[in-house]
Protein backbone atom coordinates (compact mmCIF):
# COMPACT_ATOMS: atom_id res chain seq x y z
CA UNK A 1 0.00 0.00 0.00
CA UNK A 2 2.96 2.08 0.41
CA UNK A 3 3.66 2.15 -3.07
CA UNK A 4 0.08 3.78 -3.88
CA UNK A 5 0.51 7.17 -4.55
CA UNK A 6 -1.12 9.36 -2.48
CA UNK A 7 -3.27 10.83 -4.34
CA UNK A 8 -5.01 7.53 -5.99
CA UNK A 9 -5.37 6.82 -2.28
CA UNK A 10 -7.63 9.81 -1.66
CA UNK A 11 -9.89 9.42 -4.58
CA UNK A 12 -10.13 5.84 -4.77
CA UNK A 13 -13.48 6.06 -2.21
CA UNK A 14 -14.91 8.67 -4.15
CA UNK A 15 -14.44 6.44 -7.67
CA UNK A 16 -16.08 3.66 -5.41
CA UNK A 17 -18.94 5.12 -4.06
CA UNK A 18 -19.96 6.79 -7.85
CA UNK A 19 -20.09 3.51 -9.16
CA UNK A 20 -22.29 2.29 -7.06
CA UNK A 21 -24.98 4.47 -7.02
CA UNK A 22 -24.88 4.17 -10.89
CA UNK A 23 -24.74 0.59 -10.05
CA UNK A 24 -28.24 1.72 -8.01
CA UNK A 25 -29.71 3.82 -10.73
CA UNK A 26 -29.64 0.29 -13.05
CA UNK A 27 -30.91 -1.97 -10.73
CA UNK A 28 -34.29 0.57 -9.56
CA UNK A 29 -35.31 2.64 -13.06
CA UNK A 30 -38.21 1.14 -14.64
CA UNK A 31 -37.92 -0.67 -17.71
CA UNK A 32 -39.00 1.03 -20.79
CA UNK A 33 -42.47 0.39 -22.53
CA UNK A 34 -41.86 -1.45 -25.78
CA UNK A 35 -42.74 0.69 -29.03
CA UNK A 36 -45.63 -0.71 -31.15
CA UNK A 37 -44.50 -1.36 -34.81
CA UNK A 38 -46.11 1.46 -36.91
CA UNK A 39 -49.04 0.04 -38.95
CA UNK A 40 -49.32 -0.94 -42.44
CA UNK A 41 -50.26 1.69 -44.64
CA UNK A 42 -53.84 -0.01 -46.28
CA UNK A 43 -53.81 -1.02 -49.87
CA UNK A 44 -55.01 1.39 -52.10
CA UNK A 45 -58.50 -0.66 -53.05
CA UNK A 46 -59.67 -0.53 -49.36
CA UNK A 47 -62.51 0.87 -48.32
CA UNK A 48 -61.74 2.61 -44.86
CA UNK A 49 -64.45 2.27 -41.55
CA UNK A 50 -66.12 5.47 -41.42
CA UNK A 51 -65.07 8.16 -38.05
CA UNK A 52 -67.47 7.22 -35.30
CA UNK A 53 -68.98 10.66 -34.93
CA UNK A 54 -69.30 11.74 -31.37
CA UNK A 55 -72.40 11.36 -29.75
CA UNK A 56 -74.27 15.47 -29.88
CA UNK A 57 -75.22 16.80 -26.78
CA UNK A 58 -78.78 16.82 -25.67
CA UNK A 59 -81.29 19.16 -26.86
CA UNK A 60 -82.90 21.93 -25.00
CA UNK A 61 -85.79 21.40 -23.92
CA UNK A 62 -88.55 23.77 -25.74
CA UNK A 63 -88.51 27.45 -24.49
CA UNK A 64 -92.03 28.81 -23.11
CA UNK A 65 -93.16 31.47 -25.43
CA UNK A 66 -95.29 33.57 -22.82
CA UNK A 67 -96.92 36.82 -23.82
CA UNK A 68 -97.38 37.94 -20.21
CA UNK A 69 -94.92 41.25 -20.95
CA UNK A 70 -97.01 42.65 -24.10
CA UNK A 71 -100.05 42.41 -22.25
CA UNK A 72 -97.83 44.24 -19.15
CA UNK A 73 -96.94 47.04 -21.36
CA UNK A 74 -100.03 47.46 -22.98
CA UNK A 75 -103.16 46.80 -21.49
CA UNK A 76 -103.19 49.43 -18.90
CA UNK A 77 -103.63 51.87 -21.87
CA UNK A 78 -106.74 49.63 -22.75
CA UNK A 79 -109.91 51.68 -21.66
CA UNK A 80 -113.52 50.35 -21.72
CA UNK A 81 -115.76 53.01 -23.23
CA UNK A 82 -119.64 53.16 -22.15
CA UNK A 83 -121.96 55.62 -24.46
CA UNK A 84 -125.70 56.45 -23.88
CA UNK A 85 -127.61 57.69 -26.75
CA UNK A 86 -131.50 58.83 -26.80
CA UNK A 87 -133.89 57.39 -29.95
CA UNK A 88 -137.22 57.75 -30.76
CA UNK A 89 -139.24 54.65 -31.49
CA UNK A 90 -142.95 54.02 -32.09
CA UNK A 91 -144.49 53.24 -28.61
CA UNK A 92 -146.21 50.17 -29.77
CA UNK A 93 -147.14 48.89 -25.95
CA UNK A 94 -150.64 48.03 -26.28
CA UNK A 95 -150.31 45.65 -29.38
CA UNK A 96 -149.78 42.56 -29.72
CA UNK A 97 -146.17 41.71 -30.54
CA UNK A 98 -147.31 40.20 -34.34
CA UNK A 99 -148.52 43.50 -35.01
CA UNK A 100 -146.04 45.63 -33.75
CA UNK A 101 -143.70 44.40 -35.98
CA UNK A 102 -145.97 45.08 -38.78
CA UNK A 103 -147.50 48.43 -37.87
CA UNK A 104 -144.65 49.72 -35.37
CA UNK A 105 -143.13 52.22 -38.35
CA UNK A 106 -146.51 53.94 -38.87
CA UNK A 107 -147.48 53.83 -35.54
CA UNK A 108 -148.80 57.74 -34.40
CA UNK A 109 -147.31 57.23 -31.01
CA UNK A 110 -144.01 57.57 -30.15
CA UNK A 111 -141.71 57.41 -27.29
CA UNK A 112 -137.96 58.31 -26.44
CA UNK A 113 -135.74 55.46 -25.40
CA UNK A 114 -132.50 55.44 -23.81
CA UNK A 115 -129.99 52.92 -25.63
CA UNK A 116 -126.49 52.15 -23.36
CA UNK A 117 -124.05 50.83 -25.66
CA UNK A 118 -120.25 49.53 -25.00
CA UNK A 119 -116.85 49.68 -26.83
CA UNK A 120 -113.14 49.87 -26.33
CA UNK A 121 -110.53 52.28 -26.52
CA UNK A 122 -106.77 53.34 -26.45
CA UNK A 123 -104.82 55.92 -24.63
CA UNK A 124 -103.23 58.12 -27.31
CA UNK A 125 -101.01 60.50 -25.06
CA UNK A 126 -100.78 62.10 -22.10
CA UNK A 127 -103.21 65.01 -22.84
CA UNK A 128 -105.80 62.59 -22.64
CA UNK A 129 -106.51 61.68 -26.20
CA UNK A 130 -108.59 58.38 -26.58
CA UNK A 131 -108.94 57.07 -29.58
CA UNK A 132 -111.96 54.73 -30.37
CA UNK A 133 -114.08 53.36 -33.81
CA UNK A 134 -116.45 56.10 -34.86
CA UNK A 135 -119.46 53.32 -34.55
CA UNK A 136 -118.92 53.23 -30.85
CA UNK A 137 -119.85 56.61 -29.78
CA UNK A 138 -121.63 57.49 -33.27
CA UNK A 139 -124.88 59.78 -32.23
CA UNK A 140 -124.03 59.39 -28.42
CA UNK A 141 -125.11 61.64 -25.75
CA UNK A 142 -123.10 60.77 -23.35
CA UNK A 143 -119.30 58.95 -23.20
CA UNK A 144 -117.95 57.56 -20.41
CA UNK A 145 -114.36 56.15 -20.33
CA UNK A 146 -112.79 53.92 -17.34
CA UNK A 147 -109.32 52.62 -17.31
CA UNK A 148 -107.91 49.38 -16.36
CA UNK A 149 -107.24 50.68 -13.03
CA UNK A 150 -110.62 51.55 -12.24
CA UNK A 151 -110.62 55.25 -12.55
CA UNK A 152 -113.41 57.10 -14.93
CA UNK A 153 -114.23 60.01 -16.63
CA UNK A 154 -116.25 61.90 -19.05
CA UNK A 155 -115.34 62.25 -21.98
CA UNK A 156 -115.63 64.96 -24.99
CA UNK A 157 -115.66 64.36 -28.28
CA UNK A 158 -112.23 66.30 -30.46
CA UNK A 159 -113.50 64.92 -33.63
CA UNK A 160 -114.27 61.97 -36.15
CA UNK A 161 -113.55 60.76 -39.24
CA UNK A 162 -116.00 58.57 -40.45
CA UNK A 163 -114.53 57.21 -43.61
CA UNK A 164 -111.70 54.99 -41.30
CA UNK A 165 -114.14 54.73 -38.69
CA UNK A 166 -112.24 56.76 -36.52
CA UNK A 167 -112.81 58.94 -33.42
CA UNK A 168 -110.53 60.66 -31.01
CA UNK A 169 -112.39 62.00 -27.54
CA UNK A 170 -110.58 63.66 -24.35
CA UNK A 171 -110.55 63.01 -21.08
CA UNK A 172 -109.20 64.69 -18.15
CA UNK A 173 -107.25 62.98 -15.71
CA UNK A 174 -103.60 62.66 -14.94
CA UNK A 175 -100.70 60.11 -15.26
CA UNK A 176 -102.58 58.66 -17.50
CA UNK A 177 -100.52 55.05 -19.17
CA UNK A 178 -99.71 55.98 -22.84
CA UNK A 179 -100.30 53.10 -25.37
CA UNK A 180 -96.69 52.40 -27.12
CA UNK A 181 -97.31 52.35 -31.08
CA UNK A 182 -95.80 50.19 -33.42
CA UNK A 183 -95.28 50.03 -37.30
CA UNK A 184 -98.09 48.28 -39.60
CA UNK A 185 -95.86 48.05 -42.76
CA UNK A 186 -93.77 45.93 -41.22
CA UNK A 187 -96.71 43.38 -40.19
CA UNK A 188 -96.01 39.61 -41.65
CA UNK A 189 -98.72 37.00 -42.27
CA UNK A 190 -97.90 34.70 -39.36
CA UNK A 191 -96.95 36.93 -36.62
CA UNK A 192 -98.57 36.35 -33.70
CA UNK A 193 -101.06 39.47 -31.97
CA UNK A 194 -103.03 39.98 -29.10
CA UNK A 195 -106.65 41.48 -29.13
CA UNK A 196 -107.02 43.57 -26.02
CA UNK A 197 -110.89 45.16 -25.17
CA UNK A 198 -113.99 44.79 -23.50
CA UNK A 199 -115.97 42.19 -25.20
CA UNK A 200 -119.85 40.98 -24.40
CA UNK A 201 -118.68 44.13 -21.04
CA UNK A 202 -117.02 41.10 -19.52
CA UNK A 203 -114.28 43.54 -18.51
CA UNK A 204 -110.74 43.74 -20.25
CA UNK A 205 -110.05 40.52 -21.93
CA UNK A 206 -107.04 39.15 -23.91
CA UNK A 207 -107.12 36.55 -26.95
CA UNK A 208 -104.37 35.46 -29.20
CA UNK A 209 -103.79 35.03 -32.95
CA UNK A 210 -101.54 35.71 -35.86
CA UNK A 211 -101.69 37.67 -38.87
CA UNK A 212 -104.10 36.21 -41.43
CA UNK A 213 -103.24 38.60 -43.83
CA UNK A 214 -102.95 42.56 -44.36
CA UNK A 215 -104.28 45.30 -47.10
CA UNK A 216 -107.66 43.74 -47.06
CA UNK A 217 -110.30 45.78 -48.70
CA UNK A 218 -113.89 45.26 -50.39
CA UNK A 219 -115.40 44.55 -47.01
CA UNK A 220 -117.99 47.16 -47.51
CA UNK A 221 -117.27 48.82 -44.29
CA UNK A 222 -115.41 52.07 -44.59
CA UNK A 223 -114.72 54.27 -48.03
CA UNK A 224 -110.61 53.66 -47.56
CA UNK A 225 -110.33 49.65 -46.27
CA UNK A 226 -107.27 48.81 -45.35
CA UNK A 227 -107.79 45.99 -42.85
CA UNK A 228 -105.42 43.84 -41.29
CA UNK A 229 -107.15 40.29 -40.90
CA UNK A 230 -106.69 38.33 -37.64
CA UNK A 231 -107.59 35.04 -36.12
CA UNK A 232 -107.84 36.60 -32.72
CA UNK A 233 -111.39 36.54 -31.24
CA UNK A 234 -113.14 40.04 -31.83
CA UNK A 235 -116.35 40.29 -30.39
CA UNK A 236 -119.05 43.06 -29.68
CA UNK A 237 -117.28 45.72 -27.20
CA UNK A 238 -113.63 44.55 -28.72
CA UNK A 239 -114.15 47.78 -31.22
CA UNK A 240 -111.82 50.60 -30.87
CA UNK A 241 -109.41 48.05 -28.77
CA UNK A 242 -105.85 46.94 -29.40
CA UNK A 243 -104.12 44.76 -31.42
CA UNK A 244 -100.54 44.34 -30.12
CA UNK A 245 -97.55 42.49 -31.36
CA UNK A 246 -95.65 40.33 -29.23
CA UNK A 247 -93.17 42.91 -28.25
CA UNK A 248 -96.11 44.93 -26.83
CA UNK A 249 -96.60 47.64 -29.26
CA UNK A 250 -99.82 48.94 -31.28
CA UNK A 251 -100.60 47.50 -34.43
CA UNK A 252 -103.78 47.87 -35.29
CA UNK A 253 -107.13 49.24 -33.97
CA UNK A 254 -109.80 46.08 -33.64
CA UNK A 255 -113.32 46.61 -35.41
CA UNK A 256 -115.78 43.91 -34.32
CA UNK A 257 -118.39 45.71 -37.01
CA UNK A 258 -115.68 44.37 -39.84
CA UNK A 259 -115.60 41.01 -38.30
CA UNK A 260 -119.55 40.83 -37.76
CA UNK A 261 -119.89 41.95 -41.56
CA UNK A 262 -118.11 38.89 -42.82
CA UNK A 263 -120.24 36.59 -40.78
CA UNK A 264 -117.38 34.36 -40.24
CA UNK A 265 -116.22 33.03 -37.22
CA UNK A 266 -112.34 33.24 -36.83
CA UNK A 267 -111.54 36.23 -39.55
CA UNK A 268 -111.24 39.30 -37.72
CA UNK A 269 -110.53 43.28 -38.96
CA UNK A 270 -108.09 45.88 -37.69
CA UNK A 271 -107.14 49.18 -38.72
CA UNK A 272 -103.70 49.82 -39.32
CA UNK A 273 -101.86 51.87 -36.96
CA UNK A 274 -99.75 53.62 -39.44
CA UNK A 275 -103.28 54.50 -40.90
CA UNK A 276 -104.87 55.66 -37.38
CA UNK A 277 -101.43 58.09 -36.10
CA UNK A 278 -102.27 59.70 -39.87
CA UNK A 279 -106.03 60.38 -39.12
CA UNK A 280 -105.69 60.90 -35.42
CA UNK A 281 -102.71 63.77 -35.65
CA UNK A 282 -104.92 65.23 -38.13
CA UNK A 283 -108.03 65.42 -35.90
CA UNK A 284 -106.28 66.86 -33.30
CA UNK A 285 -104.56 69.16 -34.98
CA UNK A 286 -107.62 70.48 -37.51
CA UNK A 287 -110.70 68.85 -35.87
CA UNK A 288 -110.90 66.63 -38.83
CA UNK A 289 -108.95 64.76 -41.87
CA UNK A 290 -108.72 67.29 -45.17
CA UNK A 291 -108.87 64.53 -48.01
CA UNK A 292 -108.60 65.19 -51.69
CA UNK A 293 -111.92 64.59 -53.71
CA UNK A 294 -112.31 64.55 -57.62
CA UNK A 295 -115.99 63.22 -58.05
CA UNK A 296 -115.73 59.55 -59.30
CA UNK A 297 -116.83 56.42 -58.02
CA UNK A 298 -114.86 53.82 -59.05
CA UNK A 299 -115.46 49.95 -59.37
CA UNK A 300 -113.55 47.43 -60.01
CA UNK A 301 -113.60 45.48 -63.39
CA UNK A 302 -113.14 41.47 -63.05
CA UNK A 303 -110.11 40.10 -64.58
CA UNK A 304 -111.89 38.21 -67.50
CA UNK A 305 -113.15 41.34 -68.71
CA UNK A 306 -109.86 43.09 -68.56
CA UNK A 307 -107.83 40.01 -70.56
CA UNK A 308 -110.81 40.25 -73.07
CA UNK A 309 -110.69 43.79 -73.56
CA UNK A 310 -106.44 44.22 -73.07
CA UNK A 311 -107.03 46.93 -70.86
CA UNK A 312 -104.03 46.85 -67.79
CA UNK A 313 -104.61 44.91 -64.43
CA UNK A 314 -105.74 47.23 -61.74
CA UNK A 315 -107.92 49.27 -64.52
CA UNK A 316 -110.92 50.67 -62.95
CA UNK A 317 -114.42 51.73 -64.26
CA UNK A 318 -115.81 54.64 -63.69
CA UNK A 319 -119.35 54.06 -62.01
CA UNK A 320 -120.60 57.42 -61.39
CA UNK A 321 -119.50 61.05 -61.63
CA UNK A 322 -121.07 63.23 -59.45
CA UNK A 323 -122.53 66.13 -61.13
CA UNK A 324 -120.66 69.60 -60.60
CA UNK A 325 -117.73 67.50 -59.58
CA UNK A 326 -114.12 68.22 -60.71
CA UNK A 327 -114.57 65.33 -63.09
CA UNK A 328 -117.33 66.26 -64.75
CA UNK A 329 -116.25 69.50 -65.22
CA UNK A 330 -112.67 67.82 -67.17
CA UNK A 331 -114.49 65.73 -69.13
CA UNK A 332 -114.83 62.33 -67.58
CA UNK A 333 -117.74 60.32 -67.61
CA UNK A 334 -119.50 57.80 -66.62
CA UNK A 335 -118.23 54.22 -68.25
CA UNK A 336 -114.70 55.44 -68.86
CA UNK A 337 -112.00 53.16 -67.68
CA UNK A 338 -109.43 54.51 -65.67
CA UNK A 339 -106.22 53.06 -66.47
CA UNK A 340 -103.23 55.01 -64.83
CA UNK A 341 -103.28 58.29 -62.62
CA UNK A 342 -99.96 60.65 -62.42
CA UNK A 343 -98.43 58.36 -65.36
CA UNK A 344 -98.35 54.96 -62.66
CA UNK A 345 -100.39 52.06 -63.05
CA UNK A 346 -103.29 51.44 -60.68
CA UNK A 347 -103.89 48.68 -58.60
CA UNK A 348 -107.95 48.80 -58.11
CA UNK A 349 -110.83 50.95 -57.09
CA UNK A 350 -109.50 51.15 -53.44
CA UNK A 351 -105.86 52.15 -54.52
CA UNK A 352 -107.36 55.01 -56.49
CA UNK A 353 -109.32 56.36 -53.66
CA UNK A 354 -106.57 56.22 -51.76
CA UNK A 355 -104.13 57.87 -54.06
CA UNK A 356 -106.58 60.69 -55.02
CA UNK A 357 -107.56 61.07 -50.78
CA UNK A 358 -103.42 61.92 -50.12
CA UNK A 359 -103.55 65.20 -52.65
CA UNK A 360 -104.07 68.10 -51.08
CA UNK A 361 -106.95 70.65 -52.04
CA UNK A 362 -105.35 73.17 -55.48
CA UNK A 363 -103.42 70.50 -56.73
CA UNK A 364 -103.63 68.71 -60.32
CA UNK A 365 -103.93 65.21 -60.76
CA UNK A 366 -103.64 63.52 -64.52
CA UNK A 367 -105.70 60.24 -65.29
CA UNK A 368 -105.20 58.56 -68.24
CA UNK A 369 -108.81 56.92 -69.48
CA UNK A 370 -109.55 54.34 -71.74
CA UNK A 371 -112.96 55.23 -73.61
CA UNK A 372 -115.25 52.97 -76.24
CA UNK A 373 -116.79 55.26 -78.80
CA UNK A 374 -119.82 54.12 -80.81
CA UNK A 375 -117.89 54.22 -84.12
CA UNK A 376 -114.52 53.23 -82.89
CA UNK A 377 -114.04 49.67 -82.38
CA UNK A 378 -111.26 49.14 -79.81
CA UNK A 379 -111.34 52.13 -77.89
CA UNK A 380 -109.77 55.28 -77.43
CA UNK A 381 -107.06 56.40 -74.64
CA UNK A 382 -106.79 59.98 -73.47
CA UNK A 383 -105.26 61.88 -70.86
CA UNK A 384 -107.38 64.17 -68.57
CA UNK A 385 -105.75 66.85 -65.72
CA UNK A 386 -108.66 67.32 -63.25
CA UNK A 387 -108.22 69.96 -60.20
CA UNK A 388 -108.45 68.20 -56.82
CA UNK A 389 -110.74 70.32 -54.00
CA UNK A 390 -111.69 69.00 -50.45
CA UNK A 391 -113.88 66.06 -49.97
CA UNK A 392 -117.38 66.57 -49.10
CA UNK A 393 -118.50 65.13 -45.93
CA UNK A 394 -121.33 63.92 -48.29
CA UNK A 395 -119.38 61.99 -49.93
CA UNK A 396 -118.53 59.24 -47.70
CA UNK A 397 -121.85 57.66 -47.71
CA UNK A 398 -121.47 57.68 -51.71
CA UNK A 399 -117.96 56.12 -51.65
CA UNK A 400 -116.74 58.56 -54.22
CA UNK A 401 -113.47 59.69 -54.31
Amino acid sequence: MSGIPGWLRWISPWIALGLAAALGWILLRPAPEPVAPMPAPPPADAVLPAPVAEPAPPAAPPRFVSYADAVDATAPAVVNIFTERRVVVPNVSGLPPQFAQLFGDVWPEYRERVERSLGSGIIFDAHGHIVTSYHVIERAAQIRVQLQDGRAAPATLVGVDRDTDLAVLRIQLDTLPIMPLGRSDRLRVGEPVLAIGNPLGLGQTVTQGIVSATGRGQLGVTTYENFIQTDAAINFGNSGGALVDATGKLVGLNSAIAGRQAGIEGIGFAIPVDLVRGVVDAIIRDGKVVRGWIGVVPANIPAEALAQSGLPEGSVLVSRVDPGSPAERHGVARGDVITQMGGKPLRGAQDLRARIAMLQPGQTTRLRLWRRAPVVEDGQEHDVRVEVIERPQEAGAMRSS
